[in-house]
């Protein structure tokens, strides 16, 4: 296997993009598990505050396909400083209330900044880094995004009920912070402009029709439709686990193993892509999240006896969780000329993010109508019919 270097973060903007990067996630993910507990507080009941992250990240999908023209006319550093203020202002003044209508209001806003975050991230690793290293760029990307995530998540609960909601809403205005970092960035990337314009260097060849919308979409297809599918086992095991599992400090134990584990594989996936192509490596860990996610599925329905069989299945579908999502994004910026990265991006993001939504519908539909064992089997047989999707990708480098 490559040994994963530390020589990406020697290109220049990639430390701004890291520190603009984490503190804006930090915000986000401290927040995700919080505010529904604050709109409970507040009087409502679970649909309620299940809409204060369902409004989120509705705002977020909905911004992401404009981020693209909106970074082409008011350049980074002003869209991605907009970003950041959206995501973490609006943390300040959720302290001031808990009644569930301004909450949403509140929500809505962090969710715009969230999807100018996600989608400057991604687009940004492409702008910086050549396309030879991409996969260690994103990996690198990937690590700063993953680990506010690893902390963050299981903290918050914790912060609210020791220290109060305050400390929380304090901690929701990181991003604000990186507002330095993102003008820091933008400067480096205008450089990186410039460096190509005199000297291109060799690229990715496509079609001549390729530079159209249409024809980038359609290219774009089938890295997302994998995206989607690993996305509904990562994103539906986070989001149920504590419901699906009875004892709370084994639930919180999966939720920590698939962080850490998607984690690590975001990094180690980038040189491998690096090395031996993104296309190659995207077959096999569809299988594996069919795998994993078949046995947590077993593990749930005698969870007393087949504890190893549950964190053994969160571990292979963090594995996939992880990996997969570099080696989509790469397979996504191979598909699209230079220029189009930032819609390359927006795409890849809609998928992350609308994967994430749709199993939180489909696992709680199918596990109120059966059980969540037979969820998980079902979300299984939906990853496996992406196998073959995987597999036209076999050849890629």
């Amino acid at each position: 296997m490559p040994q994963v270097s530390t020589s990406i973060w020697r290109v220049p903007g990639m430390h701004a993009l890291a520190v603009a990067t984490i503190l804006g996630f930090s915000g986000f993910a401290a927040l995700l598990p919080v505010a529904p507990l604050w709109a409970v507080r507040g009087g409502a009941d679970a649909a309620g505050a299940g809409l204060v992250n369902g409004v989120l990240l509705l705002a977020t999908v909905a911004t992401q396909g404009f981020v693209p023209r909106a970074l082409a006319r008011a350049g980074w550093g002003v869209v991605l400083a907009a970003g950041l203020v959206l995501l973490g202002a609006p943390a300040v003044f959720m302290g001031a209330t808990d009644a569930l209508g301004p909450l949403l209001a509140l929500s809505a806003v962090r969710g715009v900044g969230f999807g100018v975050l996600t989608v400057c991230g991604g687009a940004a690793v492409a702008e910086l880094v050549a396309p030879a290293r991409r996969g260690a760029g994103i990996g690198a990307y990937g690590l700063a995004v993953a680990l506010p995530n690893v902390i963050a998540l299981p903290v918050g609960p914790w912060v609210a009920e020791r220290f109060g909601f305050g400390v929380v809403f304090a901690l929701g205005a990181l991003p604000v912070l990186g507002i330095p970092a993102a003008f820091v960035l933008a400067r480096a990337i205008a450089r990186a402009h410039a460096r190509r314009a005199t000297d291109p260097g060799p690229g990715p060849a496509h079609p001549r029709d390729a530079g159209s919308p249409r024809a980038a979409l359609a290219r774009l297809v089938v890295p997302c439709l994998l995206l989607f599918s690993v996305t509904l086992a990562g994103g539906g095991l986070l989001t149920f686990a504590p419901q699906m599992i009875a004892d709370t400090g084994r639930a919180t134990l999966v939720l920590f193993v698939v962080g850490v584990v998607a984690a690590l594989a975001r990094w180690y996936a980038g040189p491998l892509a690096d090395a031996r192509g993104a296309g190659p490596l995207v077959w096999p860990l569809t299988v594996v999240t069919v795998v994993g996610l078949g046995l947590v599925g077993w593990a749930l329905s005698e969870q007393e006896s087949r504890a190893p069989a549950l964190f053994a299945g969160a571990a292979l579908v963090g594995l996939s969780y992880g990996a997969l999502q570099n080696l989509t994004l790469v397979l996504s910026f191979q598909a699209v000329p230079q220029r189009q990265v930032g819609m390359a991006s927006a795409v890849w993001n809609v998928g992350f993010d609308a994967g994430t939504a749709l199993a939180s519908i489909v696992i709680g539909a199918v596990a109120a109508r059966t059980s969540f064992p037979t969820a998980m089997f079902v979300v299984a047989a939906a990853c496996a019919a992406a196998v073959p999707l995987a597999l036209t990708r076999a050849k890629t480098r």
